[in-house]
């Protein structure tokens, strides 16, 4: 008979805590933002187009606090020896060229897939995530910004505490099958061609993370990826519009 040895080491924490605290705050996450209950306050408060930029935008800060601000702090005090530069949250000048030439090129290629993406039927139910019928200049760059806060928490999060600790002490391919499994799992309520999408484009984002050392080619690329999404399906959707300020 095979005995299962529960009993705890201390080296073990460098794997279990990072993929505990994805999971927990991911679940924090996207449990806060798509909360009923919050949603309903903000269309009480706020006119249907307002409420929609103040929802969607506070989501996003929601997302960058339980995905960067409070796992890094959690990390940072329970793993000492880890610093920020060890997730991936610095900067290389051995491997500046590198993440400079690849953010470039995996821009150019996700920004055409995702243009063709959003201009679809059934992206428009979604995208552009504010739903306001008309945006201004402040939507406009809220909506940028927005992303942006959101995908660095994002990426901090996925590309850097879940993939540095595990790659080190679980070898690289153990870690990046595990990244993105959960990465890939995040994408579930957004439907089966995001959810497939995830499996190779999160294996090209650990792949060039750990190649580069810093976090900075997969959350480029995601950005790009994500405002072009978010741009085209504007410009495409027939029930919204963007009002140009006068001149």
């Amino acid at each position: 008979m095979v005995l299962t040895d529960f009993s705890w080491h201390e080296d073990e924490l460098v794997t279990f805590l990072p993929i505990l605290l994805t999971i927990v705050f991911f679940v924090i996450f996207w449990f806060t933002s798509k909360s009923p209950k919050i949603k309903t306050w903000f269309y009480n408060k706020y006119d249907t187009d307002q409420a929609s930029l103040w929802h969607i935008t506070f989501g996003r800060v929601i997302g960058f606090l339980s995905m960067c601000i409070l796992p890094g702090i959690i990390c940072l005090i329970y793993l000492p020896e880890y610093s920020l530069a060890d997730y991936g949250l610095t900067y290389k000048p051995e491997t500046i060229q590198f993440t400079i030439f690849w953010s470039f090129v995996l821009s150019l290629l996700v920004i055409p897939l995702a243009f063709i993406s959003a201009q679809k039927p059934k992206n428009l139910v979604t995208y552009p995530m504010i739903r306001a019928r008309v945006w201004d200049n402040k939507i406009f760059i809220l909506n940028a910004l927005g992303w942006a806060l959101y995908l660095f928490g994002y990426e901090f999060l996925f590309r850097g505490i879940l993939l540095f600790p595990l790659a080190e002490h679980l070898g690289v391919w153990n870690a990046i099958a595990i990244n993105i499994a959960l990465y890939s799992a995040t994408h579930i309520p957004k439907g089966l061609e995001e959810t497939i999408g995830a499996l190779p484009l999160g294996t090209v984002f650990c792949l060039l993370t750990l190649a580069s050392g810093t976090i900075w080619i997969a959350f480029v690329a995601h950005v790009a990826m994500a405002w072009t999404n978010s741009f085209t399906a504007l410009k495409f959707h027939p029930e919204i519009h963007y009002k140009r300020a006068p001149k």
